[in-house]
């Protein structure tokens, strides 16, 4: 009878257990086994906050710059002419005004761009410049230190003395990549723009000497 009794017992457990499981709500899947392609991997997460802390005192994305010759709420002036019979020399010491730019970075890409291309600019020229002799693989290595991650970057190669490479920053429907050189000697790292979307292509890489 003891073991009997016991045997109902567990029994019981065992029919109380089922029926809990019978009216329990499924758990609900989570999302990483679908999607887990859409999860950006530390690495990524890690340059995307890099990029956000470089650009963390310039404007909103897609802000675009003022014009200097017509701030908000003046209205354009026109030209004045001089009176008749007056000559017009040049401007004092020789200064010219300076050519509006059509083309380049600083029309195409957004003031959000601009100004964290110039902290790019800096960082990564400052630390290509302490290389004596700049090969692919310590360019690399400095970027990476930085947190440039290999993904975003391209064109990394020698021709003589000269290391070529770009760096691609877009980010948040930017434009912003770079574009630089080094011999060892002379580091030049400038602004470029890219696709809004796509392959990372330059579109208007500068001159390479």
């Amino acid at each position: 009878m003891r073991r009997l009794g016991r045997t109902l017992a567990v029994t019981a457990l065992a029919a109380l257990a089922l029926a809990a499981c019978g009216s329990a709500e499924p758990a609900p899947r989570t999302a990483r086994g679908a999607s887990a392609d859409a999860v950006p991997s530390g690495g990524d997460a890690a340059f995307r906050a890099m990029l956000d802390e470089v650009a963390r005192e310039c404007p909103p994305p897609g802000t675009k710059r003022k014009s200097a010759a017509a701030p908000e709420g003046v209205a354009p002036t026109a030209p004045v002419e001089p009176p008749p019979g007056a000559t017009v020399g040049p401007p004092p010491g020789g200064a010219t005004e300076p050519l509006t730019p059509t083309a380049g970075p600083e029309v195409e890409l957004d003031a959000r761009d601009r100004c964290a291309g110039v902290q790019h600019e800096q960082r990564v020229a400052e630390a290509v410049l302490r290389l004596k002799k700049p090969d692919p693989a310590q360019v690399r290595k400095v970027l990476n230190d930085l947190g440039y991650i290999d993904e975003r970057i391209h064109g990394l190669k020698r021709s003589g003395a000269v290391t070529t490479f770009a760096v691609d920053l877009r980010d948040k429907g930017g434009r912003l990549c770079l574009d630089g050189t080094a011999n060892g000697e002379l580091t030049e790292v400038e602004a470029c723009v890219a696709p809004t979307n796509g392959p990372f292509v330059i579109a208007n890489p500068h001159s390479r000497s």
